[in-house]
């Protein structure tokens, strides 16, 4: 391989521009996060009212930019290929739940699956070729199903792989949310105020459930009910625990129970959650790490162990098979 890659210029620059897209992807996508997240924290300290002026509340809203991705998918849709999927809605509750909450976001997703079932095959083809390999027809076919189904499946762990991070992130930052807006309700605050102002203060420790609180208070200046609101905050978590706080908040919102009461109980429980939760990965890290101990250092401590009387037994039972 070593080899071919000297004497081929061709699969040698194919290297260095695969090489290079592994390096500059992160980058580009780390550099879009932070970002991202820099503009959210300044638009909502831009909303919060400033001393000695009076109270004006900006939008929590990102400005409409026709992106890229846009104009790629109008253009391509506008060739007579359809990038609408069957389960669209589905596909989209997915989405959203992994941060891609643009209206276009289910097209582009489809656009993605279906260059990458196309290009990884073609990609294996080219470098058969380039390796001047002649594959039988099964490796062929089989290399070729591999590649595609890679193309068809990668781009869904993608995503499910960071809407469970997306969750976990919100979920584990839910309780000291919620221990600030305890402090902003019994401090007299209504609910959008303190979801306001909670969303403010967490914008650089938890930025991802600050976005869910900014949307919530954007949907409540728009004219939604509060049970509206907290409803669509809780499916686009897409986690049980906000979903049960938002149901706890609406309940107490009809029955006239004390919202600061609800809370502090949900914040407790949900502590106590968080808790248990390392706690369960702390009691699996034995378990985790006898399989590397298993399959890495029990071989070599036998091997160890045992080499010396293998070569004794050796020493002496050859003589003796020699005749010596």
């Amino acid at each position: 391989m070593v080899d071919l890659l000297a004497q081929n210029g061709v699969l040698r620059m194919l290297l260095l521009v695969l090489l290079f897209a592994v390096v500059a992807a992160p980058a580009y996508f780390a550099a879009q996060s932070v970002t991202q997240r820099q503009l959210t924290r300044r638009r909502i300290l831009e909303s919060s009212p400033r001393r000695g002026s009076p109270t004006t509340y900006g939008s929590l809203r990102a400005d409409h930019v026709e992106s890229a991705w846009l104009k790629l998918v109008n253009s391509i849709e506008s060739r007579g290929l359809s990038l609408v999927d069957t389960k669209d809605e589905a596909l989209r509750q997915k989405l959203i739940a992994a941060g891609f909450s643009t209206t276009y976001a289910p097209r582009v997703y489809t656009l993605v699956r279906l260059v990458l079932v196309i290009g990884l095959p073609v990609l294996v083809l080219l470098f058969f070729w380039l390796g001047g390999s002649s594959p039988g027809m099964l490796k062929l076919y089989l290399s070729l199903v591999v590649a595609a189904g890679m193309g068809l499946y990668v781009p869904t762990l993608f995503v499910r792989a960071r809407a469970d991070r997306r969750q976990r992130e919100i979920v584990n930052a839910f309780p000291d949310a919620l221990d600030l807006m305890l402090v902003c309700v019994e401090a007299g605050l209504g609910l959008e105020a303190a979801f306001a102002r909670v969303g403010m203060e967490i914008t650089t420790s938890h930025p991802r459930l600050a976005e869910q609180f900014g949307a919530v208070v954007l949907e409540l200046r728009g004219g939604r009910s509060h049970d509206d609101a907290l409803r669509r905050m809780a499916d686009r978590a897409g986690a049980d625990d906000v979903r049960a706080f938002a149901t706890l908040l609406i309940q107490s919102t009809k029955l006239g129970s004390s919202i600061a009461q609800t809370l502090r109980t949900y914040a407790a429980e949900m502590r106590e959650k968080r808790r248990m939760r390392a706690e369960e990965k702390a009691h699996r890290l034995p378990v985790l790490i006898s399989i590397p101990l298993v399959v890495c250092m029990l071989p070599t401590m036998i091997g160890v162990l045992m080499l010396p009387a293998a070569i004794r037994v050796v020493r002496a039972v050859l003589p003796a098979l020699h005749g010596g």
